[in-house]
């Protein structure tokens, strides 16, 4: 399916079959592709860069569509990863957290750090969390090749 040019949005580069390859949601999901492009929130003499979800509904373009500005994008990998990190050792606690100190990390980002922290305010966080880490393990394959198919770009563009 062809994502629309002709919105606010204006794709650059494309992945215009991401139905196929949706995570658990492959060949039956809304989320028919994936763009890089000039961000619809352009004002004159101002240019972003966002990555959108573009979801279709049978008959037409959804409102649900999400558009990020890129660096939320990366934002979101480092906290899946972190978070994935932090869950390779949780079982250490009884509760998959220790709730005396539910800061993960601190991860430094422009001149301050990205707190990572167990969602205490959550009042079903000690439910919540375990049904979280049984996810994450279910989807070990899945996510872990997604992780290596980052990690490999990542090295060949140096970093």
């Amino acid at each position: 399916m062809n994502i629309p040019t002709t919105l606010k949005h204006k794709p650059v580069i494309v992945s215009e079959n991401y139905e196929q390859v949706d995570g658990r949601y492959a060949r039956n999901t809304d989320a028919k592709g994936l763009s890089l492009g000039l961000a619809q929130w352009n004002d004159r003499g101002k240019v972003d860069i966002s990555a959108k979800v573009w979801r279709h509904t049978g008959e037409k373009w959804s409102r649900q569509s999400e558009e990020l500005p890129m660096h939320r994008v990366l934002d979101l990998a480092i906290l899946i990863c972190r978070s994935n990190l932090y869950f390779q050792d949780a079982y250490r606690f009884p509760k998959m957290y220790d709730p005396d100190h539910t800061t993960i990390d601190r991860i430094g980002l422009q001149g301050d750090a990205m707190t990572v922290a167990v969602c205490t305010e959550n009042p079903m966080i000690d439910h919540d969390i375990q049904l979280f880490s049984q996810a994450l393990s279910d989807d070990g394959e899945m996510i872990g090749e997604r992780l290596r198919v980052l990690s490999r770009l990542l090295k060949e563009m140096g970093y």
